[in-house]
């Protein structure tokens, strides 16, 4: 009966993604995937509703820019370096450079941008979400 109860916990375990540092790279990923599909409702289901980002902004203003830029590019791309994850906890932070580009579905893209990227994330009901953002145009 024991050997079925530590079997039966190690399948949660593993069915729940792992290790918080493994379930936040796979919200990462889900999220990445949402912006360059152009689907902002599903990005925003990593966003906590009192998220704040640089320069005032909120989750329904963040989920107005992602909508404008879906609507007026064909394509959005989102290439990201390597993560540096830290997990303290409930609370995480996730570093990245990030290479947006967007366009109209040519071979080059119409516009293209480099970002420093800082996102701090919280346990909220079982879910990691980004609670805050910080970002600098790269030079």
């Amino acid at each position: 009966m024991r050997g079925w109860l530590l079997a039966a916990m190690s399948i949660l375990a593993a069915c729940t993604g792992g290790t918080p540092e493994a379930q936040l790279r796979q919200q990462f990923d889900e999220m990445q995937a949402a912006v360059e599909a152009g689907r902002p409702g599903d990005f925003l289901d990593g966003v906590s509703p009192a998220f704040t980002g640089g320069d005032g902004m909120d989750r329904a203003a963040l989920h107005n820019l992602l909508r404008a830029r879906a609507l007026t590019n064909t394509r959005i791309g989102a290439t990201t370096g390597p993560l540096n994850v830290t997990v303290d906890g409930d609370n995480a932070e996730v570093a990245f450079d990030l290479l947006l580009t967007a366009g109209s579905g040519g071979l080059l893209p119409d516009q293209a941008g480099t970002y420093r990227v800082v996102t701090a994330w919280r346990q909220e009901d079982g879910e990691w979400r980004v609670h805050h953002a910080r970002w600098e145009r790269g030079r």
